[in-house]
């Protein structure tokens, strides 16, 4: 598998450029996760990246619903 195969496969960020931190929640204001989950995005393996997009589905909605 080259390399470019293996990119392609990975679980893209949730990141959509809006990067500001809402102190209240320890969410980001684009993307709804914690410091620690951006920070360690790229050291994380697909399933953990899929556990935390679920989370973060789940902050957004509970933060509009």
């Amino acid at each position: 598998m080259s390399v470019a195969e293996m990119l392609e496969e990975q679980v893209q960020s949730p990141c959509i450029g809006v990067c500001s931190m809402n102190d209240s929640t320890g969410y980001c204001h684009g993307c709804y996760r914690t410091i620690e989950e951006i920070q360690n995005w790229w050291d994380l393996d697909n399933t953990q990246k899929q556990t935390i997009i679920a989370k973060t589905g789940e902050r957004e909605v509970a933060a509009f619903g």
